[in-house]
Order: C-alpha cells, then sequence, then structure tokens
C-alpha cells in the first residue's frame, strides 16, 4: 500500500511539475510547428548574440534584475499565449527560464510551458544560427 500510495504522489508531482527541458531536437521540431518561442534575456544580450530566427523578444528580468509581471503577462496576451498555448521560452544558459518556467506553471496555472535546454549558450554550442536582433 505504501509504494503504490508514493508512486502515485511521485507520479502526480511529475505530470503537474513546472517548466519542461527540451533538447535541441525536441526544440527544433516544436518550432517547426509553430510553437511560440519567447526570447526572456535583455535587449544587451539579443545584440550581442542575435536571436533564434522567429523568436519573441520580451523581457523578463531587466539587468538590475528587476521585472513586471504585469507587462510580461500581457505581451505573452499579444501573442495569443494563454495558460493552455503552448510555448518555449529561450535565455542565455536556461537558469532564467527555469525560474520563470516554474512560476508560470506552479504559481500562475500555465500548463505548456518548456525551455529550450541550455539555453542560447547550448544552442551556439551546437553551431545552430542566430540572426542579429533589428528593432
Amino acid at each position: 500500500m505504501k509504494k503504490s500510495l508514493l508512486y502515485i504522489l511521485i507520479l502526480s508531482v511529475s505530470l503537474f511539475a513546472g517548466v519542461k527541458d527540451l533538447d535541441i531536437e525536441k526544440f527544433e521540431k516544436l518550432k517547426k510547428q509553430g510553437i511560440p518561442v519567447i526570447d526572456i534575456r535583455t535587449p544587451a544580450e539579443w545584440r550581442e548574440t542575435g536571436i533564434i530566427e522567429g523568436s519573441h523578444t520580451i523581457m523578463f528580468f531587466d539587468p538590475s534584475g528587476r521585472y513586471d509581471l504585469k507587462s510580461f503577462l500581457q505581451q505573452l496576451s499579444k501573442l495569443g499565449i494563454d495558460k493552455n498555448r503552448p510555448f518555449v521560452l529561450v535565455c542565455r544558459s536556461a537558469s532564467r527560464t527555469k525560474m520563470v518556467g516554474d512560476f508560470l506553471s506552479d504559481k500562475l496555472g500555465y500548463k505548456n510551458v518548456f525551455e529550450l535546454k541550455g539555453g542560447i549558450l547550448n544552442w551556439k554550442r551546437h553551431n545552430k544560427p542566430l540572426k542579429p536582433l533589428i528593432k
């Protein structure tokens, strides 16, 4: 009885756990399917490295670590992203996307939040293209 209860508890936690990691291959498949990609880095970071083609640039944390949740959620909404629509978060190394994704999933009820495992650094390590930010 205890084993089955523990199994059910572990299964339920994993089913409702926060942001889900995507390796490069899975990320590219979702991107080709039209799943929105949200790059949450700062404008300086976008200019420094470029962005993944088709990404939407919506800064979450400013360079001082502050954030405006209301503004971020409004910008997601303008892209048609609601709590049920899947989307992928991207940052430099996936530390910010893990934090933001877990918050959106666990605290605000977003059901399909993904992150690019390893972020832009991982993307670059795989020699994947980045395009200059034009804004």
